[in-house]
């Protein structure tokens, strides 16, 4: 019996890159005859003796849909137009769901099958190279499916299908919390390899040498122990709980900042709000903001909603009967496992009813339920595998031809700056080798802002990381989003994922369909020169021009102590910027918009595109 089987990508609905020859490949028994019927089209070849096999089909133009035949099996709905790679960590990863709260309207709207998405469920972090993946299909975006689309490759991919007027596919292989080594093949790995099985040695030696001191280490269930030592776990959510005794916090805002010094446990917060009643009974959204780290939310006795990480916003449905004329209450029950815990500020605190909404921030009741001193038994973790995403994300869709690759990733980078700079350049390189495209357009997401700003120059991870990722443009056939002025200092998932879209979809239509006339991307610092207690810095990527008429905001400069103190700038020219201090005669270095949040940093062009942050020293 002939065994023919095919890569979850090739598949019904799947798009194929136009203008270019396409690889279909698939498994069979040794020596089986594989015959291909596409667009009048018949191919021949047969499974070699391991039972592999692949052809290569001609170039064709945009269009569909079509169908293909692979022997017996039929292959539907296949479009021929743009595919790209979406990669990286969570803010690639994030969903369409997730940022409701800015696009809803144009969200519930969609409905195309020109925009098409392929993710399998797996998260493996492979010790070898995976063939395929497990699962994953490739979906229209229809109603049904659009909310697990991810954010950046959507808005990413109807811009370019605006432009190119071609059906577009995206391949979302991103996952939160991965560091670029995860990223790399076997041939880039070796020395981050060697690494973390060092680590992995140093944490069994810790292990064994507990054991040989304490005896055998013992399981400890944090959520167990939470439960056993909470005398308010399954109590106090009722709707009859007094807290005429409970005393009064603020919130938003952590609780150790407000003299509540806990650390590691639960802690049940309540807070009364009014209802009129014509709107006692009805449907109701309960928003949470964001809580560091983990909490269960009930409304008058009635559970509404969970999250069990920080960083998702909390919107929880209020089912309808739940709400009462009158005096409504709401306890959330919070966990946190060491840090600061709190309430992020800025954020939505709120009861929606209907038309109405009701605000919950100002006076809290609060007790503490259970405060953990848990033994330090844990020594910790590998996390991913230097090459372990690599292994089961890219490897099984390097033969799928695509037209390019958008990365969003370095937050966990962070911290690791300069090497950063080879390691970023390195996983380019490797992907290219790996896809055997040379030239394959590589954009990229630079670092958002987080944080609250400093107010004097420091040394900050997240600066140093974005500079390495401006130094990646020394590659060809790279571009580059700045995102610093359009995230959250609160978060660090910002909504506006539109935006980021926007700027990678300029950069595509630069470096990917070869708009050379186009200014996709602001000023990015080129050269200095010192004169005459100065700096005369030059940018390239400046369009109509530096936008002049404003007051520039975010230059630090160093003399050769290499403090750096903030700087006076202006626009001398078209391209030039001159930067100084009263307080440094001799001037040797420049930094600009270097800080987690570089608020106020607001050199840009004329065509409105933000400068990315930098600096002068090598």
């Amino acid at each position: 019996m002939a065994s023919l089987k095919l890569p979850k990508l090739v598949s019904n609905g799947m798009v194929l890159q136009r203008n270019e020859p396409v690889t279909i490949w698939g498994w069979a028994d040794a020596g089986e005859k594989i015959e291909i019927e596409f667009l009048g089209d018949i191919f021949k070849i047969r499974a070699d003796r391991n039972g592999n096999w692949q052809l290569e089909l001609n170039a064709m133009a945009a269009g569909g849909p079509y169908s293909m035949t692979i022997n017996d099996v039929v292959l539907n709905d296949i479009l021929v137009g743009d595919v790209w790679l979406a990669s990286g960590q969570s803010n690639m990863e994030l969903q369409l769901r997730r940022v409701m709260d800015l696009y809803a309207d144009e969200i519930l709207k969609i409905n195309t099958d020109q925009i098409r998405l392929f993710r399998s469920s797996t998260r493996e972090n492979a010790e070898s190279e995976k063939a395929d993946y497990p699962d994953g299909k490739w979906l229209s975006s229809t109603p049904e499916n659009i909310m697990e689309f991810s954010a950046v490759a959507w808005f990413f991919a109807d811009k370019i299908h605006q432009s190119q007027d071609v059906p577009v596919g995206i391949i979302s292989t991103a996952i939160g919390g991965s560091p670029a080594e995860a990223w790399l093949s076997k041939n880039k790995v070796t020395p981050f390899l060697d690494e973390w099985l060092e680590q992995g040695e140093k944490i069994d030696s810790m292990r064994a040498a507990y054991i040989e001191e304490h005896g055998e280490i013992k399981r400890y269930n944090w959520g167990a122990e939470v439960n056993k030592n909470d005398p308010g776990a399954g109590k106090w959510s009722k709707d009859d709980v007094d807290v005429s005794d409970w005393p009064q916090i603020s919130l938003p805002g952590y609780w150790t900042d407000k003299g509540v010094n806990f650390w590691n446990g639960s802690i049940w917060f309540y807070k009364e709000f009014e209802l009129d009643e014509s709107l006692a009974g009805e449907e109701a959204i309960l928003r949470l903001g964001r809580i560091i780290d983990s909490d269960s939310a009930f409304v008058n006795g009635t559970f509404v909603g969970n999250i069990t990480y920080q960083y998702p916003p909390r919107i929880y449905t209020i089912p309808e009967g739940v709400l009462k004329a009158g005096t409504n209450k709401v306890m959330v029950r919070v966990f946190n496992q060491g840090g600061r815990g709190g309430f992020a500020e800025e954020k939505p605190y709120e009861v929606r009813v209907g038309n109405e909404v009701i605000d919950i921030t100002g006076d809290w009741k609060y007790h503490i339920g259970a405060e953990l001193n848990p033994p330090r038994t844990n020594f910790g973790g590998l996390g991913f595998r230097p090459g372990g995403l690599y292994n089961s994300l890219i490897n099984p869709m390097k033969k799928y031809t695509v037209k390019g690759v958008i990365w969003y990733q370095g937050e966990t980078n962070a911290g690791r700056g300069f090497q950063y700079r080879q390691l970023f350049k390195d996983l380019i390189v490797d992907w290219r080798d790996q896809l055997d495209k040379p030239a394959l357009p590589f954009l990229f997401v630079q670092l958002a802002n987080l944080g609250l700003p400093n107010k004097q120059p420091v040394e900050n991870g997240w600066a140093e990381t974005r500079d390495a990722q401006r130094r990646a443009l020394e590659l060809p056939n790279t571009g580059m989003a700045v995102a610093f002025d359009i995230g959250e200092w609160n978060d660090i998932h910002p909504l506006n994922k539109k935006e980021v879209a926007r700027r990678l979809a300029l950069e595509a239509e630069r470096v990917a369909y070869g708009n050379d006339e186009l200014v996709s991307a602001g000023p990015l610092y080129e050269s200095m020169e010192a004169e005459d207690g100065s700096i005369l810095l030059t940018f390239s990527s400046v369009g109509s021009g530096l936008f002049a008429n404003s007051k520039l905001e975010g230059f630090q400069i160093a003399g050769e102590d290499g403090e750096f103190v903030w700087a006076n700038a202006v626009v001398m020219s078209k391209n030039t910027v001159k930067v100084w201090s009263r307080k440094i005669e001799e001037p040797v270095a420049v930094r600009y918009a270097w800080d987690g949040n570089p608020a106020g940093s607001n050199l840009k062009n004329k065509e409105n595109l933000p400068a990315s942050p930098f600096t002068t020293e090598d």
